[in-house]
């Protein structure tokens, strides 16, 4: 029984890869946050650090930014729009500011849905 080809590339190359396939596909818009590293380790059956390494590929090409604390880095860019080039870069400070502001308010959602869910659970059998 033959096999396909191996795939040679470094493991964080592969999955900045399929992710970076992912973002052109649309399967995680502009303005979306990518899977936690610790899931995306457990999807990929790698370290975490692989991740971080494969995040950082994104991250220098333009495609997601990151900040401290945040869970998961966030698709600010296409792959097709960044080869659009310098159009999109007159809005960046003002998108950079309105995406920073959509962070925080998922992050409060995310807050305010872990909180529902474990006052339902409280509640459950009142």
């Amino acid at each position: 029984m033959a096999k396909g080809p191996v795939d040679r590339r470094k493991p964080y190359v592969r999955i900045a890869d399929d992710l970076r396939r992912d973002i052109a596909s649309g399967v995680y818009q502009v303005g979306e946050t990518l899977p936690p590293g610790a899931k995306l380790a457990d999807q990929y059956g790698v370290s975490g650090m692989t991740i971080s390494n494969a995040i950082a590929v994104l991250r220098e090409e333009g495609l997601v930014t990151t900040r401290q604390g945040a869970r998961g880095a966030t698709v600010i860019a296409t792959p097709d729009a960044q080869e659009a080039g310098d159009a999109a870069s007159e809005h960046s400070e003002e998108f950079r500011l309105l995406l920073t502001q959509l962070q925080d308010i998922r992050g409060q959602l995310r807050s305010l849905r872990t909180r529902l869910d474990d006052l339902d659970e409280r509640t459950k059998d009142l």
